[in-house]
């Protein structure tokens, strides 16, 4: 599974700056709204110096890490549910994607332009939530139009099920609180909002974009923000965008650390982002290891082994008899499989096996 992020927020708030940061894709970035229109899909690495140790001992004919899909799109503006500048007709772009990175600006800059002619991120933030509220609202009102039908004149007991919840989250929305804000009571429930695709159900970063010299310590903005969200659970990354920017066009690795050690930062902040993103939505990685290939493979914390074997095929789920896995730190150490399993460090796991974080996995399976 492919982690997909959608990157909203106002116009000139640096959305596409970030996005060229830490994308393959390339948006076009300027000092006037909506120049983004049609909205950019890129890709990045996830970082996972992991990899790296393992492709060093097995040197494989190619080392594949995981990725990251970012879909940035048109910003938004005070009512663009209703079809208001550009954006609304963009927002089915990140209905799939499985969490939001809410851009803020957090930055004073007389030369870029606020489309609400001052910098408050905090009611930008509302500006937004707001939208997104109203777009989910709509979505939610024609559901319910269809289900309630089908509940009232026949003995369909999802049909029931889902207008419950979907009368629960028309109560929150109606009452401006996000959809995430109401618990699904029981797996089925879970199920159920998955498919629904609603914005504000998906799990939010706030990603504080600030000047250079705020980029390690914050600043006055970015405490606004955290007091705001403070009882959401969502995650909060300071960043300068346009800093990172500059750093990800350095080529030389030494150059590029020395950038960010007189920053006073340890790593890239694209890094502590996508850092971020897995640990908001509880994602960790396995890897496959060989001299074919070595390969991080991305699963949700608690997946057992056939959902960690249906992610590289879905005939390994299907038709999965067991696992073969060594720990990270094991296979480092020993060097290979072979010594692993001479070891007696190679376990043998059937099909309840929770799979842990660095887990080196190999599937046997029959379909």
């Amino acid at each position: 599974m492919a982690l997909k992020c959608g990157i909203v927020g106002l116009p000139n708030v640096g959305k596409s700056t970030l996005f060229n940061c830490i994308s393959s894709g390339k948006a076009q970035s300027a000092n006037f709204p909506f120049c983004t229109i049609e909205p950019n899909i890129g890709s990045t690495m996830v970082p996972d110096k992991r990899l790296d140790v393992l492709t060093e001992i097995c040197k494989p004919q190619r080392s594949i890490p995981a990725t990251v899909e970012i879909v940035d799109i048109a910003g938004l503006v005070k009512g663009a549910s209703r079809g208001e500048g550009l954006g609304n007709q963009f927002l089915a772009n990140i209905r799939e994607c499985d969490a939001i990175l809410h851009v803020l600006r957090c930055f004073d800059d007389g030369n870029i332009i606020h489309v609400d002619g001052s910098v408050d991120p905090v009611r930008d933030k509302e500006v937004i939530d707001l939208e997104l509220q109203l777009k989910d609202l709509e979505t939610v009102e024609n559901r319910l139009a269809k289900v309630q039908k089908q509940a009232q004149v026949g003995a369909d007991k999802n049909a029931r099920k889902l207008c419950e919840l979907l009368l629960r989250y028309k109560d929150a929305l109606d009452k401006g609180k996000c959809c995430r804000t109401v618990v699904p009571e029981n797996a089925e429930e879970e199920q159920m909002a998955r498919e629904l695709f609603l914005l504000t159900n998906k799990p939010v970063m706030y990603v504080c974009n600030v000047d250079e010299a705020s980029a390690k310590n914050g600043n006055a903005y970015v405490d606004a923000v955290r007091e705001a969200v403070r009882e959401e659970n969502a995650e909060i990354l300071v960043i300068a965008a346009k800093t990172e920017s500059d750093i990800a066009e350095f080529e030389d690795y030494e150059e590029k650390q020395m950038f960010l050690e007189e920053m006073g930062l340890e790593e890239p902040g694209v890094v502590r982002l996508i850092q971020s993103a897995y640990n908001l939505l509880g994602l960790q990685t396995f890897f496959t290891a060989g001299a074919d290939e070595c390969r991080a493979w991305t699963i949700r914390k608690g997946d057992k082994a056939p959902r960690a074997a249906g992610v590289i095929h879905t005939d390994f789920e299907r038709g999965f008899i067991r696992a073969e896995v060594i720990k990270y730190e094991d296979f480092v150490s020993l060097k290979s499989e072979s010594a692993c399993r001479a070891a007696g460090k190679l376990g043998i796991e059937g099909k309840d096996y929770v799979v842990r974080d660095g887990d080196i996995m190999h599937f046997l399976f029959n379909v």
